[in-house]
């Protein structure tokens, strides 16, 4: 991804491989000019410079479901009962500091993996704890399980914590904020009667599925995957970024890719052509020297540096080389 957020290149495929920066062509050796009269020249090309820009490379896990939810939910120890993944599992907060990859059997052999997404809290999205770090794994997943704790036991509300992480989505982007959840009351083995209600009524209000479970005892657990199992099938894998655009040069030089201005009598050639003209031209070597002068009546500079008046003496700036032009 470039900095200003452009993604040149998503790597999400099996096998694939994409040309981000083209480097630049080989030179020629000196054996390439050897004529009948010329059968050891010292003239050789340098090669080209290749492109240059400033990349961010991000690493996001590919995963068919995301765990979404505040720190001693139950994510990690869900994770562990349903898939053969051995988080870290203790009974305070930001145990998982790292995300973790499970793969969840199914019946039918196909299975799916499950990613336990730690550290998104209200401010993930600006900077606050870890979510930062995170939030980009869960643009990968194609269903969200969001976990809220209606044991009471943190002194959290369940309802407040639901709407704070999907601000924080909507705040890292529109269209993840906008991925199908699914609600997971758990521990309601323990739970508090009167926040169990507020997550049904909240699911209700939201039109989102509710399945209430006990990661500790596996109650529900088995018909909560059966069904993202079921929903998984009916949602589509889709592109889930936009590839800019980008220019990839040819190496054909084309006389159209150079432009000739003149300030206070000094003529300023530009553009890709002879750039990359210069890249294989010593200027220090005669003859090398003799295939630039050649090169630049080829391409139709020489023709129209006379138009625009040069003459003997004045200085020609072809791509950064300051030269004295002479006939």
């Amino acid at each position: 991804m470039l900095k200003h957020g452009k993604v040149v290149a998503d790597l999400s495929n099996e096998n694939q491989t994409e040309l981000v920066l083209k480097g630049g062509r080989g030179g020629r050796g000196n054996s390439h000019f050897a004529t009948a009269t010329r059968q050891a020249p010292r003239f050789s090309e340098d090669g080209e410079k290749g492109e240059e820009k400033e990349l961010i490379l991000e690493l996001k896990l590919l995963a068919d479901v995301g765990l979404l939810g505040f720190p001693n939910v139950g994510k990690s120890t869900f994770l562990s009962i349903v898939t053969d993944a051995k988080p870290k599992i203790a009974n305070y907060h930001f145990t998982t500091i790292v995300p973790n990859l499970g793969v969840v059997k199914t019946k039918d052999g196909n299975g799916f993996v499950i990613a336990d997404i730690p550290g998104i809290i209200e401010g993930a999205s600006e900077g606050i704890g870890l979510g930062i770090q995170f939030l980009r794994h869960v643009e990968r997943t194609r269903l969200l399980l969001h976990f809220l704790d209606v044991s009471g036991q943190e002194g959290r509300n369940p309802t407040q914590d639901f709407y704070a992480i999907n601000k924080e989505l909507e705040k890292y982007s529109e269209k993840l904020s906008k991925r199908r959840q699914i609600i997971v009351a758990n521990k309601i083995d323990v739970a508090n009667e009167e926040l169990l209600k507020e997550v049904e009524e909240l699911a209700k209000k939201e039109n989102i599925e509710l399945y209430k479970i006990s990661a500790a005892t596996k109650q529900g657990v088995q018909e909560l995957i059966d069904y993202v199992e079921k929903t998984l099938k009916t949602l589509p894998k889709e592109e889930l970024v936009e590839i800019e655009d980008r220019v990839v040069y040819t190496l054909e030089d084309k006389n159209e890719q150079w432009e000739i201005k003149e300030k206070d009598g000094i003529f300023i050639v530009s553009g890709r052509a002879v750039e990359r003209l210069m890249g294989r031209v010593n200027i220090e070597d005669n003859e090398s020297m003799y295939y630039l002068q050649k090169s630049l009546k080829n391409m139709g500079i020489d023709k129209k540096l006379k138009e625009m008046g040069v003459c003997q003496g004045d200085t020609v700036i072809i791509a950064d080389w300051e030269l004295e032009w002479y006939e």
